[in-house]
């Protein structure tokens, strides 16, 4: 076996083929699109190249010349931990554990040469949003931008010596006719009595030009102390514009008091039920796919991507009040989506863990996030709580 660094239009391409080949018997699997992964590596796009990023990638070829195997390694230098740790993802392999390890081993020495004390596996060099965890649990299709990956990898992980840091749960629950826990109904309605809240969607052009300034308030507010950044408006009006394809106005919801923004709930149609259909490739025929299908076969599964609220209305039944409202929402406008899944809650987040759980939804899927220390000696800790 031999590993070949990737740093030619062909490497890059067989880095996407590798996947395909692999994958090819597998009903469940979705082919991501070729422009996503490239774009993470790629310095024109993936702005962490210019704030001090670094990222390598391999092919692992057999005597034979054939790949078996892929692998990535980087350092994000937004990341700020008790010790310097790299990230290693977009990995796969056959099941041959010899080949799994090789691969981990560039990339465990590869950032020991960059100064860090541990890598996080297998996630994104880029948000946590993406790419991010080992698939352990429920090997239905994967959502937009999550990975998919066989059961033996799991295997692997642990035989090396990656310890768990996290689980990454994704919890589903039926639009209609499932109900709620009977108190989170009892506070919601406390709320929804008060005139001085209101929760309700953007209007038209509302959406276009107050959605950057409410998001950015509720999620410096209510998510920056936990996950160590703030969004401009500016970069709310970037997420805002990437959305924009496929974006569904009555799938955004936000909740105020007082006219100021409290909470927000942001969703999107499933899209990998339409990217499943252009084989990776938004070219002319993949787009001219991707809008039939959009038009005459549309998800009919909401993605839940972000649930915010912030902190001085935390806990007071606002979280509820948003949800039930919502509900009733969905059902006057008579929405034609039969599931939403909220994509992903980690362990470490036990509010909106127990959120899901008045939702009456239930885990569908179960990813890991795990952690190599090189010092093999040194005493794991797993990820803090949220507070």
């Amino acid at each position: 076996m031999k590993l070949i660094e990737v740093t030619t239009a062909a490497h890059r391409r067989e880095f996407l083929q590798m996947a395909v080949r692999l994958y090819q018997n597998e009903p469940n699997w979705i082919r991501p699109l070729d422009k996503d992964i490239d774009g993470i590596f790629d310095p024109a796009v993936n702005k962490l190249f210019k704030s001090g990023g670094k990222a390598v990638r391999w092919l692992l070829v057999d005597d034979s010349g054939k790949t078996i195997g892929r692998n990535a390694a980087f350092v994000n230098p937004k990341w700020k931990e008790k010790q310097p740790t790299g990230g290693m993802g977009f990995f796969e392999c056959i099941e041959d554990r010899s080949a799994a390890f090789m691969l981990f081993d560039a990339a465990r020495e590869w950032l020991l040469a960059q100064g860090m004390e541990a890598m996080d596996g297998p996630v994104n060099f880029g948000e946590r949003d993406k790419w991010w965890g080992l698939l352990v649990e429920g090997f239905s299709p994967p959502n937009y931008n999550m990975p998919w990956n066989f059961a033996y990898y799991q295997g692997f992980f642990e035989a090396y010596g990656f310890q768990l840091y996290f689980k990454q749960f994704t919890y589903m629950r039926s639009v209609r006719g499932v109900g709620f826990d009977p108190k989170m109904v009892e506070r919601a309605k406390v709320i929804m009595a008060d005139s001085d809240f209101e929760f309700r969607y953007l209007k038209g052009q509302e959406l276009w030009d107050k959605f950057p300034e409410y998001f950015m308030t509720v999620y410096n507010k209510a998510w920056a102390r936990h996950m160590g950044k703030t969004v401009t408006e500016r970069e709310a009006k970037l997420m805002l514009s990437k959305m924009k394809p496929v974006i569904d106005p009555y799938l955004i919801y936000f909740g105020f008091y007082k006219g100021e923004p409290i909470s927000f709930f942001i969703n999107i149609p499933e899209i990998n039920q339409l990217f499943k259909h252009v084989d990776g490739k938004l070219n002319l025929l993949g787009k001219l796919k991707f809008l039939w299908n959009k038009t005459f076969n549309p998800p009919d599964k909401m993605l839940g991507l972000v649930f915010g609220v912030v902190p001085e209305f935390q806990g007071k039944g606002v979280e509820s009040a948003m949800i039930l409202s919502y509900r009733e929402f969905l059902d006057i406008k008579k929405l034609k989506y039969h599931t939403i899944e909220m994509n992903w809650i980690g362990d470490f987040n036990p509010k909106m863990m127990r959120v899901c759980e008045q939702l009456l939804a239930e885990i569908y899927k179960t990813h890991h996030t795990y952690r190599y220390l090189f010092d093999r000696q040194k005493p794991f800790e797993r990820h803090p709580i949220f507070g």
